[in-house]
């Protein structure tokens, strides 16, 4: 199984993270129209699509919202260069 975005940026808001108690699970960790893709649980992998997330230590909204930001995330770089489809987005 290839690596979540939780796991991945080690962020705490995972799957039994130790800052869930201080600032909740992440949404990613419980929105299932993504599930399987990417090889991810739920939407790991696909942590753009969801409302939410955290970035920059700050709470993001939706995709539209957070683009610019995703684009540049190391995480969202790396997923990309795994699938084949690093391709730059406007």
């Amino acid at each position: 199984m290839k690596e979540n975005c939780w796991e991945f940026k080690k962020c705490g808001r995972g799957k039994g993270g130790n800052k869930i108690d201080e600032l909740g699970a992440c949404p990613v960790t419980k929105f299932v129209a993504c599930n399987g893709i990417n090889g991810g649980e739920n939407a790991g992998r696909m942590c753009w699509l969801v409302a939410g997330t955290f970035g920059g230590g700050q709470r993001q909204g939706t995709f539209a919202q957070k683009k610019q930001t995703c684009m540049t995330c190391d995480f969202f770089v790396k997923v990309k260069k795994e699938e084949g489809t690093d391709f730059k987005m406007t």
